[in-house]
């Protein structure tokens, strides 16, 4: 559904950073999709999340208006050392607008603001991406002029990069429920096909040899002791007809 309105592409973003329950879902596309929709809706030059663990960046998405996507992701990149959204992302809370000018001058992150002055960055402000107590990374915006931090425009900007922020959150913490569910699943699906298969390999060496089950078990696991193999692989074996010990 195409939206005109911004209220309308501001609930379509919401939905798109929130979605994140499919098989085929990437994490740097996503993100940089995210970034994508915070252009558009906050009229800036660039914009990007960086996921961060253990102090490091883990997947970074951005964008950029006129197709300078490359320039937003090295700003991403440039932070490693410091910068807003490394900041953000300690603190928990957002970073308010910063002039770039200022910042340089003040030797507080060097490398960053070096980059973000050769591309013309005048200002840049971060929103932690969090959920409850989780911190994943921050949502790092950047302008070309310095907005009025006193305005009601400078706050709706805000309130919208932090529900995107928030929305990405909740999707990468959907998304790695859905990952463990479908692990645990894979595993006990596992675990049962793998006691199907020793049973039945368990019958057929039953009537091969015209024993018990139960003989019939502890000569398959004490063949798969002394050639330290698992036991369900000595099953499959068996099933496709492959010889067992028989003491």
């Amino acid at each position: 559904m195409h939206h005109t309105t911004r209220e309308g592409r501001f609930a379509a973003a919401l939905v798109e950073a929130a979605d994140t329950l499919t098989e085929t879902f990437d994490t740097g596309d996503h993100l940089r999709r995210v970034a994508e929709r915070c252009v558009e809706l906050l009229s800036a030059w660039a914009a990007g999340i960086v996921l961060i663990d253990g102090g490091e960046a883990v997947a970074l998405g951005g964008s950029a208006s006129g197709g300078r996507e490359e320039a937003a992701l090295e700003l991403l990149a440039a932070q490693r050392d410091g910068g807003p959204c490394l900041e953000s992302h300690g603190s928990g809370r957002p970073v308010p607008p910063v002039s770039i000018g200022v910042a340089h001058a003040a030797a507080r992150w060097p490398e960053f603001t070096e980059r973000a002055l050769r591309h013309g960055v005048v200002a840049t402000f971060a929103v932690p991406v969090r959920r409850r107590g989780t911190r994943f990374g921050a949502l790092n915006v950047f302008a070309t002029a310095l907005p009025n931090c006193a305005s009601d425009s400078w706050r709706s900007e805000l309130v919208v990069a932090r529900a995107l922020a928030d929305a990405v959150a909740l999707g990468l913490e959907n998304h790695r429920a859905y990952d463990r569910s479908r692990s645990l699943a894979g595993q006990l699906q596992e675990a049962l096909s793998s006691r199907v298969r020793i049973e039945q390999a368990k019958g057929m060496l039953a009537e091969r040899w015209q024993v018990g089950t139960d003989e019939a078990f502890t000569a398959l696991r004490g063949h798969a002791r002394r050639r330290r193999m698992s036991l369900d692989r000595v099953a499959r074996a068996v099933i496709e007809g492959g010889p067992v010990d028989r003491l």
